[in-house]
C-alpha cells in the first residue's frame, strides 16, 4: 500500500502543475473571449468580472464596421489571409524541396551550403529591414503583395526543419523507386512530400503564424488603408484618442479564429507524427 502512495504522489503533483500551466495558457485567451463582449466600463472595473453583467454583441459589429464604418476590417483580413497562406506555400516547397536536396544527394560542399544557410538565422530582420525596404522601394512594389511576400518566400529554419526530418527518411525507398524509373521530381513529389505531412504540417502553422501576427514589415510597405494587414488594423484601435477596448477585443477574437482553425485541423499529424519519428529512431 505504502509503495502504491508513492507511485499515485508524483503523477499528482505533475498534473497539478500541468493543470497550473494549462490555467495560465488559457487565461488571455478566456480575457480575449469575455472582454470581446463587455463594455469598455466593464473590461477596466477592477475587480475584473470574468462573467459578463450583458452580452455586448455589438462589438463585433464594430470590428467589423471600422473606427471610420468603411468595413475595411474584411479586406484587412483579407490581405492577411492571401499573403499568410501565399508565404506557408511557399515555405512549404522551397523548404522540403531545398532540405530533400541537401539531406539526400551528395555532392561537393553541400555541408558549406547548410551552414550558411543556418547562418543567416543569426541575422535578426530588424539588420536586413531597411535594405530590404530599399529594394522594395527601387521595385516599385510597396503597397503590393509581391512587396509584402517576396522577403519571406523561403524560411532557414524551414530548410533545416526539412533536412533534419528527411536524414531518417529510408534511403533504400528512393532507390527502389529510381530503380523503377522514376524521375527525382516524380520521387520528390510521390514518395517524398506524401511521408512528410507531420512536419510539412508543423513548418505550415509556423509560417502561416510568423505573416499573419507580423506587424513589423506591413507598417514599411503598406502604407494604403486597403493593402494593410490584420495586426495594423487591431494597433490602429489603440492609436485612437478614445479607446473602445470591447471593440477592439472583438476584432482580435475574430483575428484569432483563421489561425485557430487552422492549428485544430492539422493536430492530427502532429499525434500521428509523434510515433513515426519515435519508430524510426528506435
Amino acid at each position: 500500500m505504502q509503495i502504491q502512495r508513492n507511485n499515485i504522489l508524483p503523477k499528482i503533483i505533475t498534473y497539478l502543475v500541468l493543470l497550473i500551466m494549462l490555467l495560465f495558457t488559457l487565461m488571455p485567451i478566456l480575457f480575449m473571449i469575455t472582454s470581446s463582449m463587455m463594455t469598455s466600463r466593464q473590461i477596466l472595473r477592477m475587480p475584473f468580472n470574468w462573467i459578463p453583467e450583458k452580452f455586448n454583441w455589438i462589438n463585433f459589429s464594430k470590428a467589423i464596421k471600422g473606427n471610420d464604418f468603411n468595413y475595411i476590417f474584411l479586406r484587412n483580413i483579407l490581405n492577411s489571409l492571401i499573403v499568410s497562406t501565399s508565404v506557408a506555400i511557399s515555405t512549404v516547397f522551397l523548404a522540403s524541396l531545398t532540405g530533400y536536396g541537401l539531406a539526400k544527394f551528395k555532392f561537393r560542399g553541400r555541408h558549406a551550403v547548410f551552414m550558411m544557410i543556418m547562418g543567416t538565422m543569426m541575422i535578426p530582420f530588424e539588420a536586413i529591414m531597411i535594405p530590404l525596404y530599399m529594394v522594395v522601394m527601387m521595385l516599385h512594389i510597396q503597397n503590393t503583395y509581391v512587396g509584402l511576400i517576396l522577403p519571406f518566400l523561403v524560411s532557414a529554419f524551414g530548410i533545416f526543419q526539412m533536412r533534419q526530418y528527411l536524414t531518417t527518411f529510408p534511403t533504400e525507398f528512393l532507390d527502389a523507386a529510381r530503380v523503377d524509373g522514376m524521375g527525382e521530381f516524380g520521387i520528390y513529389a510521390k514518395i517524398v512530400l506524401p511521408n512528410c505531412k507531420p512536419v510539412i504540417a508543423t513548418l505550415s502553422i509556423l509560417a502561416f503564424r510568423g505573416q499573419w501576427d507580423n506587424l513589423l514589415w506591413p507598417l514599411l510597405v503598406s502604407q494604403s488603408e486597403k493593402m494593410k494587414t490584420i495586426p495594423q488594423y487591431i494597433s490602429a484601435f489603440a492609436e485612437e484618442r478614445s479607446t473602445d477596448e470591447g471593440a477592439m477585443m472583438a476584432a482580435a477574437l475574430l483575428a484569432s479564429l483563421p489561425m485557430f482553425i487552422l492549428f485544430m485541423s492539422l493536430t492530427k499529424y502532429f499525434i500521428g507524427g509523434s510515433s513515426v519519428y519515435e519508430s524510426r529512431k528506435g
